[in-house]
């Protein structure tokens, strides 16, 4: 079986010393090597603060609730679920907005015909680690006085004209989970410029406690361990070297696949770079020959593993049943016709050869 995923995870002796040192300090969560990989983490993205969390939902959680966010709050329906849930955990309404059929990122024309005099903020996704028209988004928070959080979850590593995507809007959140380029096992970190909102993130991961368990305000337990904060800074040595063996597969796939009828990829902005968390591509029925699902069985027959995300999107989702009348036409056509193909740092190279055979083959016996 070729694999869709396997985490990238530093050496285990890399990381066997700073274990023995935790067991033996018997300090478990949100001591020395959190504040080292909070560190980092901040240089890497070129941002003032990084918080780190247990993982990326109470990532988002607190900056909703440490920004003060109500109302109703814009996004895509074309993401992982935890965005919505989390506002719906909050007491706020998601709206959701249609997407770009070449980028799968939000609209931002589909932004400006949700706001109401109840919007208060707006999160778009960086898709697959691809990054939204930022500065689209940013004249239109400016201009409707609107905050941004971005969803990074896929993003560590991106970068939107030369910048980290962590560097724009009020807070960036990102996910550190094992399908993700740079992984914690459990994780998730919130980028901000603004000391004053890391300091109250840091009380609200510990229940909002500042001392002597004097509350300041309603926070949550949500601190990150030692032992993920150790797979982080050992795994953020290496993620330099992995992102660029990554973006290597991810070119080989393209000049392999780039040819054949009926297979397209997400779109990058040439102001962009993508980590690509996901390599993607889009099937064309009638030109291809097979449906998205009736090649996604072909190739599960030939031992390859692949999957499909976001399907269905969330407005189409059983839990967001009062949402199922939302009209998101690019939504629901990338949703039905994406494919997610095996991607991941180490993976050999003849595999990502093996996966594109098999699909040119498919499409040409399909043809006669």
């Amino acid at each position: 079986m070729i694999p869709l995923l396997r985490p990238t995870l530093p050496k285990i002796e890399s990381i066997q010393s700073k274990l023995a040192d935790i067991f033996k300090s018997g300090m478990l969560t949100n001591a020395k090597y959190v504040k080292e990989f909070e560190v980092r983490c901040a240089k890497s993205l070129g941002v003032k603060e990084v918080v780190a969390l247990a993982n990326g939902t109470s990532a988002i959680i607190l900056s909703l609730k440490c920004l003060g966010i109500k109302g109703e709050v814009i996004l895509p329906s074309f993401t992982f679920t935890s965005a919505a849930h989390s506002l719906l955990w909050c007491g706020i309404k998601p709206v959701f907005v249609d997407i770009d059929k070449e980028t799968f990122n939000i609209s931002p024309a589909s932004i400006e015909k949700k706001i109401t005099s109840r919007t208060t903020a707006i999160f778009p996704v960086h898709v697959f680690g691809n990054p939204c028209d930022i500065e689209k988004v940013q004249k239109i928070a400016q201009k409707h006085n609107l905050k941004i959080i971005y969803d990074g979850a896929h993003a560590f590593g991106s970068k939107y004209k030369g910048k980290s995507v962590a560097c724009f809007g009020d807070a960036t959140v990102f996910s550190l989970t094992p399908t993700k380029v740079l992984t914690t096992a459990e994780g998730g970190l919130i980028a901000t410029r603004d000391s004053d909102f890391a300091r109250v993130l840091r009380l609200g991961r510990n229940n909002g406690d500042s001392v002597d368990r004097g509350e300041e305000f309603l926070g949550i337990t949500a601190r990150m361990t030692e032992f993920s904060a150790i797979l982080g800074i050992e795994g953020i040595k290496i993620f330099p070297e992995n992102l660029k063996r990554r973006l290597k597969l991810v070119d080989l796939y393209k000049k392999l696949l780039s040819r054949i009828p009926g297979v397209s990829f997400q779109e990058v902005g040439l102001t962009s770079s993508s980590v690509f968390k996901d390599l993607t591509i889009i099937i064309d029925n009638k030109k291809f020959g097979f449906s998205r699902d009736e090649l996604l069985r072909a190739l599960l027959k030939k031992n390859i593993e692949t999957k499909v995300y976001f399907y269905p999107p969330i407005h189409r989702k059983k839990a967001y049943k009062a949402y199922e009348n939302t009209f998101l036409p690019n939504t629901d056509f990338i949703s039905e016709h994406i494919l997610n193909l095996p991607l991941y740092s180490q993976m050999p190279i003849n595999h990502v050869e093996t996966v594109c055979a098999v699909i040119k083959n498919l499409y040409e016996k399909r043809q006669k």
